[in-house]
């Protein structure tokens, strides 16, 4: 069973989300964007009740300086997205997680995927969220991300078919090769 887990600085100490609102109201012209929220989303699957809960305090969040919420982040505006690393890019942030809950629950590591949650306050035009999301969003490592929790963080990988080989392909004439090419 997966379990997810939004983990959020509060007011007083979001100052990542105050540095990035100021940077696009500066960068890119968004005047209009009144408040920014930056908010981490975990998915963990293969710990238990108990150990999630010992998890959720010590691993996942510090208890006094963020808000933490449990399956359902409450959503107070319209305009937002969330940003998860590429299929088989390191996400450090993932794996430091599962690695300290390992060493909490000495046992397997547990799955733990992570994304970024943007929520975004003020009269934002459909181009502006575009700009807004092309600034957020490196598309060599990371994409825009779905908001519906999974039902497993299994990676199935379809088996590969396999790879013909040429034999005597060094050996071939000039017409075999061409014969090859056009084929």
């Amino acid at each position: 069973m997966v379990k997810r887990i939004f983990v959020e600085k509060k007011p007083a100490f979001a100052v990542e989300a105050k540095s990035l609102l100021v940077d696009l109201q500066n960068t890119l012209g968004i005047t209009t964007l009144t408040n920014l929220r930056l908010i981490n989303r975990y998915d963990i699957s293969g710990i238990n009740t108990e150990e999630y809960q010992l998890a959720k305090s010590i691993v996942l969040s510090e208890p006094p300086v963020d808000d933490v919420y449990d399956e359902e982040l409450p959503i107070d505006t319209e305009t937002f997205f969330i940003v998860e690393y590429l299929p088989g890019q390191y996400d450090q942030r993932a794996d430091s997680a599962a690695q300290c809950i390992q060493i909490l629950t000495q046992k397997n590591p547990p799955l733990v995927n992570y994304a970024k949650v943007y929520l975004l306050y003020g009269n934002i035009t459909e181009e502006q969220l575009l700009q807004i999301k092309k600034y957020c969003i490196n598309p060599v490592e990371a994409r825009e991300a779905i908001s519906t929790k999974p039902e497993s963080l299994e990676i199935i990988h379809a088996e590969p078919e396999n790879v013909l080989s040429l034999q005597g392909f060094t050996k071939m004439s000039k017409e075999q090769l061409q014969e090859f090419k056009n084929s």
